[in-house]
């Protein structure tokens, strides 16, 4: 399969032209238009420093399902804990720069680079990109972040400092996208991590199928205010 070149105008080739390795497209733009089609049509940037923006569309996809969240024995006690504090969309740049200095087995250097903090840091400033932050009393010790389209939750990145703070940010946002009536959390590119919370692998025709029915419902764009005290348990 050829690799297209983007030029100025907001267009995509069909992801189902994509290499074997998901590379759909190279060049273009992280403006929002751009990033925000991307997504409606199952694309996603993805490309190192000093490197031509990539575009990626991959076969399969991960996929969590809200029902389908795994939470372990492990975890269910330091939920019941008392010992976090998870909010919405109070630390995006903090959230969104932890995790480009997070290191990561079997990689040298980070995909989020300055443009990506820039471009999604624009996003979360439109309503579109959003951050759920773990709080050990006053510091910030996990989170995530991704943007959301109609039902669907685009998760970019995760970051931890504490053990398991990442994916206590994970169970909450499950939880507020079931409230709001989301379908799904895409994430993205197979991992280990996504897969034992839950995530399953689904072929790339069958996501396209799924998105195109998600990404097509109203989007409530705009700053999440929510905020979970693990301790009161109050939401």
């Amino acid at each position: 399969m050829p690799v297209y070149l983007l030029d100025d105008s907001l267009a995509f080739p069909h992801p189902l032209n994509a290499e074997p390795s998901g590379l759909l497209a190279v060049g273009g733009d992280l403006s929002i238009p751009r990033l925000l089609f991307a997504y409606r049509s199952g694309i996603f940037p993805w490309y190192s420093e000093n490197n031509p923006i990539l575009w990626f569309s991959p076969d399969p996809r991960l996929v969590l399902f809200l029902s389908d969240l795994y939470v372990s024995k492990k975890l269910r006690k330091i939920l019941n804990s008392g010992q976090f504090e998870v909010r919405f969309d109070t630390s995006f740049c903090e959230v969104i720069r932890s995790c480009s200095a997070v290191r990561r087995e079997g990689q040298t250097g980070t995909w989020i680079t300055g443009d990506m903090v820039d471009a999604y840091t624009s996003l979360h400033e439109t309503g579109y990109a959003h951050s759920v932050e773990t709080y050990h009393g006053d510091k910030l010790v996990g989170g995530l972040y991704g943007v959301a389209i109609g039902g669907v939750f685009f998760g970019e990145s995760m970051f931890h400092i504490m053990s398991d703070a990442s994916k206590i940010a994970l169970y909450y946002l499950v939880q507020r996208l079931r409230v709001w009536g989301f379908d799904f959390i895409d994430s993205q590119v197979p991992n280990s991590h996504m897969k034992r919370m839950g995530g399953k692998e689904v072929p790339r025709e069958r996501f396209l199928a799924m998105l195109g029915e998600s990404v097509n419902r109203n989007t409530t764009v705009g700053k999440w205010n929510v905020k979970r005290d693990l301790k009161s348990g109050r939401l």
